[in-house]
């Protein structure tokens, strides 16, 4: 059984990865509009992967017996300034959850909750991961973010990086 503030702060976190997804599927619509097809994709693969992260949660919490409570999930921002702008909120947001992850984690191990450590320890691992792909996006739009030709470029090179993200990332479907 899972101990109530455990319990709190995994639905808490159900819901941030719903949010996530919403996020990201807002991202891909901001890309689209703006004809950056690789861009797109890659928030597309970003919003399946939240909806993963948040289906392990939802089990988690179910195989211990306890009760999943959905929230209301915040309306994600809908256009950006710029590609880069979007990218660096992309960055920032992993960075949230990431605090969030490990706020999770120091709660387990404080109230000796060991199942509910390993469970999330994947994810400590997984936004590791996360960061560093952000990152490295944000630090290339940038460096591309006044020219239109460099900005194309890259549009290929990300798409090539959600091509190679659904096929290691997402389980069958």
């Amino acid at each position: 059984m899972l101990k109530p503030q455990i319990l709190e702060l995994l639905n808490k976190q159900l819901n941030q990865e719903f949010y996530s997804a919403y996020l990201y599927l807002s991202m891909s619509s901001y890309f689209d509009s703006l004809n950056l097809e690789g861009f797109a994709a890659w928030s597309r693969v970003k919003a399946q992967e939240e909806m993963v992260h948040a289906m392990k949660i939802y089990n988690y919490v179910i195989d211990r017996n306890a009760r999943v409570e959905l929230a209301s999930i915040e309306a994600p921002k809908q256009s950006w300034e710029s590609p880069a702008d979007a990218v660096e909120d992309s960055y920032n947001h992993e960075r949230q959850v990431t605090e969030a992850i490990h706020n999770i984690m120091h709660m387990a191990r404080d109230t000796k909750d060991y199942s509910t450590e390993v469970f999330i320890h994947w994810f400590v691992n997984e936004q590791i991961e996360e960061e560093i792909s952000a990152d490295k996006v944000l630090q290339k739009v940038r460096m591309v973010k006044d020219s239109p030709g460099g900005m194309l470029i890259l549009d290929g090179q990300v798409m090539r990086l959600a091509e190679a993200s659904t096929s290691s990332a997402l389980p069958p479907q």
